[in-house]
C-alpha cells in the first residue's frame, strides 16, 4: 500500500508542475493543468508568444478571434509535445484542429488536446502487481470568429475540460473533474503601410480564457481552473517579397486569487486561522476575477509580480522557410519560469511543419528542457484576401 500511495503522490506532483511551478513562494494554484501547457510548435518557439501572432492552425488556443484573419478555407492541424522524458517514458501531450473560414468576415473552428501520463503500473509490499492505471486529461472546445470591422475581431469558444487523476484500485477518495470555460478574445490586424524603407503590419490581441465554475478532485474541496488574461502586440517589418521579420510582445496573469498569508490566533502562531496579510481566497470564480487584481498579501509589488512576459522573432523567407526564437520570463516569487526557445518551420504548398526547443534559464527545472514540440497543418480549399 506504501507504494500505492508514493506512486500517487508523483503523480499528482507531476500534473502540478507547470502550474504551482515548483516553489515554495507564494504561488497561485489551479487545477487541469493541460490548461496552461502550450503544444503549438510555432508558438513554443517564439518564448510562447501566440494570442497577438499571425493566424495558424492553433489559433483556436492561443486566440480565437485570429481565425477571421485565417487566408485559408480550412486549416487542418496536429501536433505533439513529450512530457518529462528525462524522467519518464509514455507521457505526451497531443491534439489536434479544424479551422474554417465560412466567408470574409466569419470563421469557426474546433480543438481537442488530450494529456496522457502513460501506463503506471502499481504493486503492492511484496511487489506483486495489483493493476495498471493510465490517468489523463482532455479539452475539447469549439469557437467562432466575427470580423468587427476590416481591421479588428472578435471570438468566443467554448471548452469542456475533463481531468481523470483517480487511481481507482487504490478505491481512492479523488475523482475525475468534468467542467467548462469559455474564452472572450479580439484580434486587431493592421492594413500594410509603408515606413520609407519597408511596408509594416501592426498587430494586437487579447484573450480572457477558461471562465467558468470552480471543479473538485475530493469532496468538499473546490479548485479554480487557470481563468488567464493574456494581452498582446507585434509588428512585421516586410523589407521585400521574400524576407519579413515579425516581432511579438506578450503578457499574462492568471485571474485567480492569491492566497493570503495565515498567522495565529489569539497569539498562538500554531494555529494558523487568522489572515494577516492579504485577502480570503475561498470565493466565488466571479468574484476571484476581480480580487485577483488587488489581493496579494504584498500589495501592488506582488501583483505585478503576477505578470508574466514573454518576447518573440520570426523570420520567414518567401513564405516558405522560418526560424524562430524567444523568451518567457515568470518572477521567481511565482514559480521561476524563466526560458528561451527556439524554433523553425517549412512550408510547402499548403503543408507546415513546425520544430521549437527549450532552453531552462531557471534553477527551477522545467518538464519540457531539451525537447522538441512537433506541429504539422495543412492549409485547403480556397484563399481569402483580409484587405
Amino acid at each position: 500500500m506504501m507504494i500505492k500511495k508514493i506512486i500517487t503522490t508523483l503523480l499528482l506532483v507531476c500534473l502540478t508542475v507547470q502550474v504551482n511551478a515548483q516553489n515554495t513562494s507564494n504561488t497561485i494554484s489551479t487545477v487541469a493543468p493541460l490548461l496552461m501547457i502550450n503544444s503549438d510548435a510555432r508558438s513554443a518557439g517564439m518564448g510562447d508568444v501566440g494570442v497577438a501572432t499571425t493566424p495558424d492552425a492553433s489559433s483556436l488556443y492561443h486566440n480565437a478571434a485570429k481565425m477571421a484573419f485565417n487566408t485559408s478555407q480550412y486549416t487542418v492541424g496536429v501536433n505533439y509535445t513529450p512530457w518529462l522524458k528525462n524522467l519518464v517514458d509514455g507521457l505526451f501531450i497531443g491534439g489536434g484542429s479544424l479551422v474554417n473560414r465560412l466567408d470574409e468576415r466569419s470563421s469557426w473552428g474546433v480543438n481537442l488536446r488530450y494529456f496522457s501520463l502513460g501506463k503506471i503500473e502499481l504493486f503492492d509490499e511484496q511487489a506483486t502487481p495489483t493493476g495498471v492505471e493510465n490517468p489523463s486529461e482532455l479539452t475539447i472546445a469549439g469557437s467562432y470568429a466575427l470580423k468587427l470591422s476590416d481591421y479588428f475581431s472578435m471570438g468566443v469558444a467554448l471548452r469542456y475540460i475533463r481531468s481523470d487523476l483517480s487511481i481507482k484500485t487504490l478505491n481512492s477518495d479523488v475523482s475525475a473533474i468534468n467542467g467548462f470555460g469559455v474564452d472572450v478574445s479580439g484580434y486587431y490586424q493592421s492594413q500594410e503601410r509603408n515606413y520609407g524603407n519597408f511596408n509594416g503590419r501592426i498587430r494586437g490581441g487579447f484573450n480572457i480564457s477558461n471562465l467558468g465554475p470552480k471543479v473538485s478532485y475530493t469532496a468538499g474541496n473546490e479548485n479554480f481552473i487557470p481563468t488567464r488574461l493574456r494581452l498582446g502586440g507585434g509588428f512585421d517589418f516586410i523589407l521585400d517579397d521574400y524576407n519579413t521579420i515579425a516581432f511579438t510582445l506578450e503578457t499574462s496573469k492568471l485571474l485567480v486569487p492569491t492566497p493570503p498569508i495565515y498567522g495565529g490566533h489569539d497569539n498562538d502562531d500554531s494555529t494558523p486561522d487568522v489572515i494577516i496579510s492579504g485577502k480570503d481566497s475561498n470565493v466565488g470564480w466571479v468574484e476571484g476575477i476581480f480580487q485577483s487584481f488587488g489581493d496579494a498579501p504584498g500589495g501592488s509589488s506582488e501583483e505585478l509580480k503576477e505578470f508574466t512576459w514573454s518576447v518573440g522573432g520570426e523570420y520567414l523567407y518567401n513564405n516558405a522557410f522560418a526560424i524562430r526564437a524567444g523568451y518567457f520570463h515568470e518572477s521567481e516569487f511565482k514559480g521561476n519560469r524563466q526560458y528561451f526557445t527556439m524554433g523553425g518551420g517549412i512550408k510547402a504548398r499548403s503543408f507546415n511543419i513546425d520544430l521549437s526547443y527549450l532552453m531552462n534559464a531557471s534553477d527551477v527545472g522545467n518538464p519540457l528542457e531539451k525537447t522538441l514540440r512537433f506541429s504539422i497543418s495543412f492549409d485547403l480549399g480556397d484563399i481569402y484576401e483580409n484587405f
